[in-house]
Order: structure tokens, then C-alpha cells, then sequence
């Protein structure tokens, strides 16, 4: 049943997957295999990205910096296909990736 609908990273949805019981453990297994970040790091480098307060990033965009681990601007720029971010705005948020490498 759904209860909210948010984009969330995949280490947050393996940690609502290990919750729900009746979930697919084939399921459970396949998002193991391309988890970088525990949930609870996860959820804190979600905190620190939203408290730059940039009003281009939206919640979908968070959830696949959470994923994907950005290093470079070339691979921030694929995220954010939609929107622009300046040099200032992106080297913050490569920066704060980086504390979870």
C-alpha cells in the first residue's frame, strides 16, 4: 500500500523493503547490488544537500546524487538535465559528496 509518494534514493527504499515482509526478496537482492551508501548515510547526505537550500534542486534530483555519487561536474550536469547549476553550486554539492566516498 502506498503511504507517500517522495522520490527516495535506493538505500532508503532497501531499508522500507526490509520493513515490509511481504516485499520481493529477488527485489531486495537486485537494488543490494547497485547500493553504494547505508540508508542511514543516505538520509544524512540528504539532510546536508537540502540545507544548501538551492532552489533548482528538487527532491528526484537528491535521491540520484544518492545513487550515483557524482565526482565530477560532468556527472552533476547529468543529473540535472533539466536545470543549470553554476560552478558556486556545484562544486558545494561535490563537496558534500565527497564526505560520503
Amino acid at each position: 500500500m502506498i503511504k507517500n509518494n517522495s522520490p527516495v534514493s535506493m538505500s532508503e527504499a532497501l531499508e522500507y523493503m526490509k520493513e515490509d515482509k511481504s516485499s520481493d526478496t529477488d527485489g531486495v537482492g537486485f537494488i543490494k547490488k547497485f547500493v553504494i551508501l547505508k540508508a542511514k548515510d543516505a538520509k544524512e547526505l540528504r539532510k546536508k544537500i537540502q540545507e544548501l537550500d538551492f532552489m533548482k534542486i528538487r527532491e528526484e534530483h537528491i535521491s540520484k546524487i544518492i545513487d550515483l555519487l557524482p565526482e565530477s561536474v560532468e556527472e552533476l550536469n547529468k543529473i540535472f538535465i533539466d536545470v543549470g547549476l553554476d560552478e558556486d553550486e556545484s562544486k558545494k554539492i561535490l563537496e558534500i559528496v565527497k564526505e560520503f566516498k
